[in-house]
């Protein structure tokens, strides 16, 4: 049995807190700092936020929605990286995965909204995607650069979406007691029917599911990804990895999407990082 490593006094606190929960798996170390890990909060607070706000203006946002106030709203930026892959942030300072305000009651679901969102991928492609190829991803407190929440909106990779349907998921709105490996990570997996999202956070359920999750949510990542039963019916996958660190995996479920979005045979090709056509 391993014994929990010590909180340092010089240790932050939530970093403290992931060292000293087991979770599921061996105990961690705290992350390592991320240098200029503030510069998307800068980008949405100093930009985005002032920009909507004083001429209804989100850029260099895509869209700022506010609501019921910044505390509970959201934006969203395209990355530098990929051809459509855009990051939908919480308007709120929210540090990642790991921070207590993605489990309060009335949480906003920030991956119903990106789903809700997820047009903005298809019209930087310029063409319609099913839903089985769009996916949305959080990495965890030590497979990101930034500490502010970040979802990843993009294409899923080919491969994955083969591989889960191969893997022939049960929908009994439980985890399936098997892993699926997926680019050479062990990813546990529960079907969620489509109707169902918007009450069934994603956050919410793995901290209430996943043994030991809830004490250590920064080990964690999710991804979630459009699914279709042989039924027809639409869904969702939901996945969840948790940071190995003698396996070399940092749990990051970014891993699974294609920043490149190749098209499915028979597709056309989607434009360049910079938005031009092959």
């Amino acid at each position: 049995m391993k014994l929990p490593i010590p909180c340092s006094p010089s240790w932050p606190v939530l970093a403290c807190l992931l060292a000293s929960c087991v979770g599921s798996g061996p105990a961690l170390p705290p992350p390592a700092p991320h240098a200029n890990g503030q510069v998307l909060w800068e980008i949405v607070h100093g930009q985005c936020v002032p920009g909507q706000l004083s001429r209804g203006d989100p850029a260099p946002c895509a869209v700022v929605s506010m609501p019921d106030g910044a505390a509970r709203g959201y934006a969203i930026l395209k990355d530098r990286n990929g051809v459509a892959q855009y990051l939908l942030m919480p308007t709120a300072k929210i540090a990642g995965i790991e921070d207590p305000a993605i489990l309060q009651p009335g949480a906003t679901n920030y991956f119903a909204k990106a789903w809700d969102d997820r047009g903005l991928i298809e019209k930087r492609l310029g063409r319609p995607l099913p839903r089985t190829r769009i996916s949305i991803a959080v990495n965890s407190a030590y497979g990101r650069t930034q500490d502010q929440l970040h979802l990843h909106m993009d294409c899923v990779d080919l491969s994955v979406g083969a591989a889960l349907q191969a893997a022939a998921i049960p929908r009994t709105g439980r985890w399936a007691s098997h892993v699926v490996p997926l680019h050479g990570h062990p990813y546990r997996v529960r079907w969620l029917k489509a109707d169902a999202l918007e009450a069934a956070n994603p956050f919410t359920l793995l901290a209430g599911e996943m043994p030991g999750a809830r004490r250590a949510m920064g080990a964690w990542t999710i991804a979630l990804i459009g699914a279709t039963g042989d039924d027809g019916a639409p869904g969702f996958y939901i996945l969840a990895d948790r940071v190995d660190l003698a396996a070399h995996d940092d749990a990051s479920s970014e891993e699974l999407q294609d920043h490149a979005c190749k098209p499915e045979r028979g597709e056309a090709a989607a434009p360049d990082s910079q938005g031009r056509g092959p």
